[in-house]
């Protein structure tokens, strides 16, 4: 049985609609057709080889930016039906959020914002905004995918409220565009937005800790004394104490996320409560995050993230791929801006202007929407005269 929705709950119907106005759907409401057209879009197919941690080609079974967004949704969706919002909406947000991330992870946007210092710099929320207000082209009408004001705002403002960034050169294509559709950055986005964003820590924690053990960058045991996940190992081994250890990690994940998930719902409601919420005005206008783990969740988090840090980020083979990756990625960044004539044809008409700004702009558009596999093929045809005798 669907629950009716909440009075602070977005509605498709009284959605403030799209940049350029368009006939209503007869078989979708408009959240329901956002998350359609992030779904169709070439940046969404794209996360098929786009990695969290490893390089895609590392392994068949560690989590790619597409898998981890699809896991995002459907976390999101839970919290969403849970708290009696818009499941479309939190869907559509949480499919959205990392389609401006480029290849190899944080070290590609690591490298990017190095490169794109004297440009403007680099941000993959940024991008993101950028991608589904502009760089997608699939319609003739209009740039962009021309979303519907409630899902650019949870975009845009899912972390919270970002008017405090405009000043900062990366932030200028928001700072740029909300003239024109006032955003409202200086306040909270919806509930919706808020279930997507914490829905994010809740898979990547979780999964990070699944792929690591799979990697062998530590073990079940390693874990043991960890907050939050040791004691969950000790409860899955005294109710199962026959399962090999494959089984118990992924016992141990589910219930992991399912402890996080039931606390990030009774903190939500308690605070929903104790701040009077009876509207989306009142979401906005309020002071706090409104979809929040509890403290002491927050502290065990705190700890276990401490250890992915130490025992996975920094491993000295993740370490190694950073380096791989950023150099690869400098390279050609260099070599584009040097050489646009280079770049595909699409590519090199925008970066050929005398506009340093813009070129940088047009080689950093180009080099955020490779996958980690097309990254380094074209590095490869770049840089090997042999490839490239054979083009």
């Amino acid at each position: 049985m669907i629950p009716e929705r909440a009075p602070y709950a977005e509605y498709p119907e009284h959605s403030r609609g799209r940049l350029t106005p368009e006939p209503i759907s007869r078989t979708r409401n408009a959240y329901a057709r956002d998350r359609d057209r992030i779904i169709h879009a070439t940046a969404f197919r794209r996360l098929k080889e786009k990695t969290q941690v490893f390089v895609a080609h590392e392994g068949d079974h560690y989590r790619t930016r597409l898998t981890h967004s699809l896991e995002v949704a459907q976390i999101a969706r839970s919290l969403a039906h849970a708290l009696r919002l818009d499941t479309d909406l939190a869907e559509t947000v949480a499919l959205a959020h990392d389609l401006g991330h480029p290849p190899f992870g944080h070290a590609g946007e690591d490298e990017l914002q190095a490169q794109m210092e004297p440009w403007g710099g680099f941000d993959h929320n940024v991008q993101t905004f950028r991608v589904v207000t502009r760089l997608e082209h699939r319609y003739p009408q209009f740039e962009g995918l021309n979303l519907s004001w409630e899902t650019v705002e949870g975009v845009v403002k899912h972390n919270g409220p970002v008017s405090h960034r405009l000043d900062e050169p990366a932030w200028k294509a928001i700072a740029d565009y909300a003239p024109g559709w006032d955003l409202r950055l200086g306040t909270f986005a919806s509930l919706e937005a808020q279930a997507a964003a914490i829905a994010d820590d809740i898979a990547y924690n979780n999964h990070d800790v699944d792929d690591g053990v799979q990697a062998g960058l530590f073990s079940l045991e390693d874990l043991a004394d960890v907050p939050l996940i040791g004691p969950v190992l000790h409860g899955v081994r005294r109710d199962w104490p026959d399962i090999d250890d494959r089984m118990i990690r992924i016992e141990a994940v589910r219930r992991m996320i399912g402890a996080m998930v039931e606390d990030v719902l009774a903190e939500t409601e308690a605070r929903i409560a104790a701040d009077d919420i009876r509207s989306t005005e009142a979401v906005r206008t309020a002071g706090r995050m409104l979809v929040a783990f509890s403290p002491g969740m927050l502290a065990d988090l705190g700890v276990l993230r401490k250890f992915l840090f130490e025992r996975m980020y920094r491993h000295y083979r993740v370490n190694r791929t950073r380096s791989q990756a950023r150099r690869l990625l400098g390279e050609m960044f260099q070599l584009f801006m040097a050489e646009p004539a280079t770049l595909p044809p699409e590519w090199s008409g925008k970066a050929g202007t005398s506009d340093m700004a813009k070129r940088a702009r047009a080689v950093c558009d180009y080099i955020a929407g490779m996958t980690d596999r097309y990254a380094i093929e074209e590095h490869r045809k770049l840089f090997s005269l042999d490839l490239a005798l054979d083009l």
